[in-house]
């Protein structure tokens, strides 16, 4: 049956894989785990995954929230390299603001500022954040720092109050610097982002997208009809 399939694939999917034993350096104070909670609330969440994950399940997490004169960001994501939020005037990479916080090989996480030049990602040297922590846990990136809403006129560092589509993604780094993402299209949100209104929005990851296409309620539709008919 195609739950029979889909439990399998799953499974396979999801299993833990136990690989190179990469650094874990512990914070210098101990990183507070980020509260899914307050999603919808006091801040705004996007999770892609699997239905109902949080900030340590989903392969890709991120929260926002104002506080005073700057806005506070959560990422986290699956993976042993980089996570990263890009802010864009449209869906596709190329002219975009990227934050990423970047896992070096001595173990730390650090946040650094990019500029997407093309399918390119430049690292520039004046970086908006502040406040930065971050920690590698269970193979996963996790960080959590604050830039200022308003910045001076700057083409590398836009000005969060406006509204802006976020890019989301995250993949491997070598030697401290980021490589191409983990997947071929990286989600992106479905309109605009405003750091004013807060939302709780959820993502399916790709296998899950599969699993609720067309063709497997198809299938499931016909097999419970064949079963119907073949029943006396």
């Amino acid at each position: 049956t195609c739950s029979l399939v889909l439990v399998f694939y799953l499974v396979m999917v999801y299993s833990d894989y136990s690989g190179y034993p990469f650094p874990t350096a512990p914070p210098v104070d101990p990183f507070a785990k980020i509260r899914v909670d307050d999603c919808g609330k006091t801040k705004g969440c996007f999770r892609y995954g699997k239905p109902g994950c949080n900030a340590e399940t989903c392969d890709y997490f991120l929260s926002y929230r104002r506080i005073g004169a700057d806005v506070e960001f959560e990422l986290s994501a699956d993976t042993d390299g980089w996570v990263a939020v890009g802010f864009s005037s449209d869906k596709k990479m190329g002219g975009d603001d990227v934050m990423a916080c970047v896992h070096d090989d001595n173990g730390r996480v650090r946040i650094q500022h990019f500029y997407n030049v093309g399918q390119w990602a430049k690292e520039i040297q004046r970086n908006p954040a502040r406040d930065e922590e971050g920690v590698f846990e269970n193979n996963r990136v996790t960080c959590r720092f604050k830039r200022p809403v308003y910045v001076p006129r700057e083409e590398t560092i836009v000005d969060l109050h406006l509204s802006w589509y976020y890019l989301f993604a995250w993949g491997p780094a070598i030697q401290g610097s980021i490589t191409r993402h983990d997947i071929d299209s990286p989600p992106v949100s479905e309109r605009v982002v405003s750091i004013y209104k807060y939302e709780d929005i959820f993502m399916p990851s790709a296998a899950y997208q599969t699993f609720s296409s067309p063709f497997c309620l198809l299938l499931i539709v016909a097999l419970t009809f064949y079963l119907l008919m073949g029943t006396p």
